[in-house]
């Protein structure tokens, strides 16, 4: 389905639109990233073998590949959770203030 398709959103977006809805965009992703962030360090702390559970970093040695790879794959996949998440909500709330989806 398409985003033209989705939400009564049929027509394209005007440049108005789309150049009001950047400070938007811009907002939810560092609100996004953050709680992408806070997230991700929460789970890993339930699901780290190690017992301080901070996650490692690729240059860290004490840490097999298996562990830097796991920890990587995670963050990742939380982060684009959270970040689709929290840009599909600002564009619908876009929408809702101005009539108007800021997208395609």
């Amino acid at each position: 389905m398409s985003g033209k398709d989705f939400a009564g959103a049929e027509a394209e977006a005007s440049t108005s639109a789309k150049i009001l809805y950047k400070p938007v965009g811009i907002v939810s992703s560092i609100i996004a990233g953050v709680v992408a962030g806070f997230a991700f360090k929460q789970i890993w702390k339930r699901v780290s073998p190690n017992s301080e559970g901070d996650a490692p970093g690729p240059l860290e040695s004490e840490f097999s590949l298996k562990e830097i790879l796991l920890a990587a794959v995670l963050q990742g996949a939380i982060f684009s959770v959270v970040k689709a998440l929290v840009q599909r909500q600002g564009a619908r709330a876009f929408q809702k203030a101005t009539g108007e989806w800021p997208g395609n």
